[in-house]
């Protein structure tokens, strides 16, 4: 415990500072989602989103599968929605980077390229 509070102030500035970089970690995603809404279906509101779990779908659902599978070869595992929601869910909480997290914002650009 000592070792983690240790970690949350030395090198993550505090509790601010983690709420800051798990917001950084999310808006990446969030982004791609709300930059193409004819493509990528948010599940929440934008006031309500999670910035643990970001769940979205595709506006073709049958595209789903295929980037579920996709990204399982790009060593991306675990997107698969929750099974009361359904489509994509991404959790990103305090051990996923921020470069874990701009990797699979860089991936959706890339699908949606290759998929619209």
């Amino acid at each position: 415990f000592g070792l983690i509070l240790k970690w949350l102030e030395e090198d993550m500035g505090g509790l601010s500072g983690v709420a800051r970089h798990n917001e950084t970690k999310a808006k990446l995603i969030y982004d791609v989602i709300d930059d193409a809404p004819d493509f990528f279906v948010g599940h929440a509101r934008k006031e309500d989103r999670s910035l643990m779990n970001v769940t979205w779908n595709f506006a073709n659902a049958d595209l789903n599968a295929t980037f579920l599978a996709e990204s399982e070869r790009k060593d991306m595992s675990g997107l698969k929605g929750h099974r009361s929601v359904g489509g994509l869910r991404a959790s990103i909480y305090n051990a996923m980077t921020r470069e874990g997290c701009q990797a699979l914002a860089d991936f959706m650009k890339e699908f949606q390229s290759a998929n619209s």
